[in-house]
């Protein structure tokens, strides 16, 4: 099994670059997570409890869960992923996401690479980055349009914490990376060279064993 990690800041272009190889390959070929879904859940604290939680510090996500799964994964067994509903700030009680164990497992999230022993899983580890106010402004858009967000709190919160986390624990990880894929899906060789290297591990290359 090949597992490959996609990392960056908010609004990179993290998720299109994994859907734009997901589409290369096959959707049937391969399993896509998102770390959004392994937010710790909360459902001891009220909701103005949780709007106050700092969603963009590595400690707000569950990543020992996302290794359990990705260890059953391995181990030719199905996992079944928590659904985090951003409106609510909090996982669904109804609503699990199956992960089927394919040869290409592609990870995505702000703190893929930030966890030192979930980057001991990866394979191939990626770093999607681009400026920071095309970042921004992707995330007005998303935070407004799909999660019920106002303007003052999307500021808020990205002065308070994602502008701070970004630089304390996501650009650092840059470091890790094998690649940096530049301006995110606007960057069409960055996600052919990716694209080609899963391609030659699902013809047998030895390099990824």
């Amino acid at each position: 099994m090949l597992i490959i990690g996609i990392a960056g800041g908010t609004g990179s272009g993290k998720t299109t670059v994994a859907r734009s190889v997901i589409d290369r390959l096959g959707p049937g070929k391969v399993t896509f997570i998102s770390q959004d879904n392994y937010y710790k859940d909360n459902p001891h604290l009220t909701f103005e409890e949780r709007e106050k939680i700092n969603y963009d510090h590595p400690f707000a996500f569950d990543n020992g869960l996302l290794i359990e799964h990705l260890e059953l994964l391995r181990q030719g067994k199905p996992a079944y992923a928590p659904v985090y509903d951003f409106t609510v700030h909090a996982r669904s009680k109804d609503e699990t996401l199956e992960l089927k164990p394919r040869n290409i497992v592609i990870i995505e999230g702000l703190h893929v690479l930030s966890d030192e022993n979930l980057r001991k899983l990866l394979n191939i580890k990626v770093f999607v980055d681009t400026d920071p106010d095309v970042r921004i402004l992707r995330r007005v858009v998303r935070d407004i349009e799909e999660r019920g967000r106002s303007i003052k709190s999307v500021h808020d919160q990205y002065l308070g914490t994602v502008k701070p986390m970004h630089e304390a624990f996501i650009e650092p990880s840059k470091k890790y990376a094998d690649i940096i894929i530049p301006e995110g899906g606007e960057n069409e060789v960055g996600i052919q060279l990716l694209s080609v290297l899963t391609e030659k591990y699902l013809t047998g290359n030895p390099s990824f064993e």
